[in-house]
This record gives C-alpha cells, structure tokens and sequence, in this order.
C-alpha cells in the first residue's frame, strides 16, 4: 500500500480542492481512493468537484471535520477554511465506496445493507472486505453498521462522523462530487495489507457506577438505579444539578463522561452526556439501553492532550511494524477543551508517526473495535488506526 497526504486553505472551495488535488495527482501515481476532510465554511459541492477534476476516476469520500486537521504539516484549519486529503493506492488494494442520503422513507439499516452491496460492486467483488471505514451523520450510527454487518459479517471497521465549527448541524458527508448532511458513506478495502485499529476514550475508570433503569428513546438516560439521571450523575461530580441543564452538560462532562463497557470487559465505550433535559434525563451521543451499567470516567485537559502520544504508542506496539499510512479520529469535544493547547497535539501526532504520512480529523462521533470485539460507536474517543 502505498499513501499520500495534502492540504489547502485557499480562499474558495474550487480554489481549495484544485490545490489539494493537484498535489496529491503528483505524489501519488494510481490512487484507489481519496479520504477527504474539509472546513464548513467552503461550499462541499464545489470542493469535491474541484477535488473530482483533478483525480478522475478516484473515488472520494470523508466529510467536515470539527475546526480544522492535523497532518505532517502540523494543524491546519482554525480561523481559516481548510480541506486535507489522504490518498491510498497501490497494487496490492482494491476499494469500492459507496453514499448515500439519509431517506426518511428508509430506516438507516436498510440503507447500510444497500451501501455494503454498492461498494461492493464498485470493488467488483462479490465477498466481504478485510476492512471497511464509514463516515455518517452524528445520529443513527449504530443501525447503519447493523444493515452492513448483514451483508458482510462482522468485519472490523474505522471512521468517524461529520462535524461542523458550532455544533449547529452544518456539517456535510462527502461521496464522489455529492454532499448532504444526513447519511452515510462507506468504503471497502480489499487487501492483504495489514490493518490495526486502537479504539479508546483514555480515561480512567471511578468507583461511581449504576445500572440505568429508564431509557428515553436510543440516546437519553432518564433514570440510573431508580432515580433522575441528571441528579444522579450531578451527584457523582459534586455539583448543582441546576448548573447542569441545558447545554452547559455537554462541555462540563468532558472531563468526565459516562462509560459502558464492552461483553468482554476489553473496551470502555464512551457516551458523551450532550444536554441536561428539564426532566432531568441526560441526552447522550450514542446507543444506550435499559440495565446496562454506566461508569462515570475520569479525566483532565492534561489527560486530553497526553493521550494522543499514549494513544499512537499503543497502536504502533499493537502493529507491530511501520505502516504505509496513519488515520486518526480524534473527537471533536476534546479537542474544543483542548482549545489552544492544540499545538501540543499536533506536535505528538508528527512526533509519534515519525514519518509515516498521516491525516488525523476531529468527529461528532468516533468509529472503531478493540480486539474480538464488535464494531462500535462512541463519543469523546480516539479511533487510531495504522494502514498497510
């Protein structure tokens, strides 16, 4: 496998993706696929066009990515728009994407299972890939992973979900020269090139736990052991309740999310409590379901900034070897508290990938697996992954 990373922050979208391309035409003979993540303030549909004259024939997916990237160049994005792409290619890979809008006529499993069929057939291929990566609205996550297991079995993943600057859903999914807010977009990799992923929230585990006794739907907590989530979760923080309606929850749990762990104890999947509701339940970005244990994490903006060196040195010893490419799903929560400490991230991400080109986005919601574990969502985590 052979890898190829460049960025732009032209003034205009066209401008942008011309730039991007251009460079990734001249680094890279013979692209099988190019992973894109740009600002939301350009215009998606005139990136990706930009992006589609100068690579024709390689498909495209990604989407926006949370106030900017990290790449060898170090972070780039901020105040100025910004697109970054990726390639992969060589001969030893074959990939076939597919994307599609979220139809509200169609529930999400349906479309995942439709997505699994069309890029395998843009693959030419009728089997399962050795890996796949999606990218997805930030809702409904869970379901489009159901319909594409039905088609190929438990096959391990990576990804992450569109974001925007201001949480305002002005987020857009790439795939090919189309854009939309609400969907999903799917890539299959087959290959014998290596693939390892290390999926962690990096937080530490308290003594304060409960079993959630009422569920609102797939995504707020109503109750923990019998009473007002809100209140319980209040409690384990010493805080005011009060103090955590409202919005003011999704940036004062950060530091301290909730936990569920995995069947074999392998992975802490984390759900970010996103709002405080007036009834006292806790909205949360991920599936959750009745009487299953939440544990509230621990952590600080140090721990934040720390764990992307720890991170990528668990997933080099767990490779084993130097790889063609680094993909890194850093959350897109942590990095707003990291705020402008984030220098000292992108200097770990260079320092750790120590030559190996990289391109690391900041999600809504982060894509990965932990050993023989299921594909799995979850909110305030890194999904790091080594590729060929």
């Amino acid at each position: 496998m052979q890898s190829f990373v460049a960025t732009s922050i032209a003034q205009t979208a066209a401008e942008a993706g011309k730039e991007a391309a251009a460079k990734v035409s001249a680094g890279i003979a013979g692209a099988k696929v190019a992973m894109a993540y740009g600002s939301c303030d350009y215009d998606s549909k005139e990136l990706l066009e930009a992006i589609a004259a100068e690579l024709p024939g390689v498909p495209v997916v990604g989407n926006t990515s949370f106030t900017g990237i990290v790449t060898p160049e170090g972070f780039v994005g901020g105040d100025t728009p910004f697109v970054g792409i990726m390639a992969l290619g060589g001969d030893d890979v074959v990939v076939g994407t597919a994307g599609a809008a979220r139809d509200t006529a169609e529930c999400p499993r349906a479309i995942g299972k439709k997505l699994a069929c069309e890029a395998m057939k843009a693959a030419g291929k009728d089997c399962a890939p050795d890996y796949w990566y999606m990218a997805a609205s930030p809702a409904e996550e869970e379901y489009y992973i159901k319909g594409v297991t039905e088609v190929i079995g438990r096959v391990p993943f990576f990804g992450g979900s569109a974001a925007d600057n201001t949480i305002e859903g002005n987020w857009m999914l790439y795939s090919g020269t189309d854009a939309f807010a609400d969907g999903c977009v799917v890539a299959f990799f087959y290959t014998d090139s290596p693939f390892t992923n290390k999926f962690t929230g990096a937080y530490a585990e308290t003594d304060k736990f409960g079993v959630v006794t009422k569920m609102n739907g797939d995504r707020a907590i109503a109750e923990i052991d019998g009473e007002p989530a809100l209140d319980v979760y209040a409690k384990w923080r010493g805080m005011d309740v009060e103090s955590l309606i409202g919005a003011p929850l999704l940036s004062e749990s950060i530091v301290a999310p909730l936990g569920v762990k995995d069947r074999m104890g392998d992975l802490i999947a984390i759900r970010h409590p996103m709002n405080g509701n007036d009834d006292h339940s806790i909205a949360v970005g991920a599936k959750v379901v009745e009487k299953t244990a939440v544990i509230c994490m621990d952590g600080d903006v140090d721990v934040l900034v720390g764990s992307v060196a720890k991170t990528v040195g668990e997933l080099k010893e767990k490779a084993g070897a130097k790889p063609a490419a680094y993909f890194f799903v850093h959350c897109g929560g942590r990095r707003a508290a990291i705020a402008d400490r984030i220098g000292e991230v992108a200097d770990a991400f260079v320092k750790e990938a120590d030559g190996v080109p990289f391109l690391a986005e900041f999600t809504f919601g982060e894509y990965g697996f932990e050993d023989d574990g299921c594909n799995s969502i979850g909110g305030l985590m890194l999904s790091f992954t080594a590729l060929g």
